[in-house]
């Protein structure tokens, strides 16, 4: 039996989020999907999700390729190896190259994880609709 496991926050879901899950549930025979809580979001990219971690965990749980959900209170993805025991991580392929991940797929090798990167969705991202919102609320447009 194959374990897949992918993270991300999910804020705004979207036709990208969907596609990942759904490439990876092809690839696995169970797939486990960790969604950043709030904190570690705001820790890393200095704003908060639009949408909040228990709906986001709601959503990506009523999704058919999705086996399990759990919240992701660290980056570290070695260490949720040693919780989870999975058996391929799947990442967007924006990430490739980034240190994080370098780094990773040497200390994943050596454990038989396989990472697998899926292309990027460029025409949306929750990022740029995440920043849109928040320059309006900013101004004080309100949203």
């Amino acid at each position: 039996m194959i374990t897949g496991y992918t993270t991300g926050v999910f804020d705004m879901f979207h036709v990208g989020h969907l596609r990942i899950l759904q490439r990876a549930r092809e690839q696995c025979d169970r797939l486990i999907v960790g969604v950043s809580t709030d904190d570690l979001v705001e820790s890393y990219k200095k704003k908060r999700p639009i949408i909040p971690q228990a709906d986001r965990m709601e959503i990506v749980r009523a999704i058919r390729y999705v086996d399990a959900v759990i919240p992701q209170t660290h980056r570290d993805k070695f260490r949720a190896w040693e919780e989870l025991r999975f058996n391929v991580m799947f990442v967007g392929d924006d990430w490739k190259g980034d240190p994080l991940f370098t780094s990773l797929e040497g200390k994943f090798s050596a454990v038989g994880v396989k990472i697998v990167f899926f292309p990027y969705t460029k025409h949306v991202s929750s990022s740029r609709l995440s920043d849109v919102l928040h320059a309006i609320e900013r101004d004080g447009q309100g949203i």
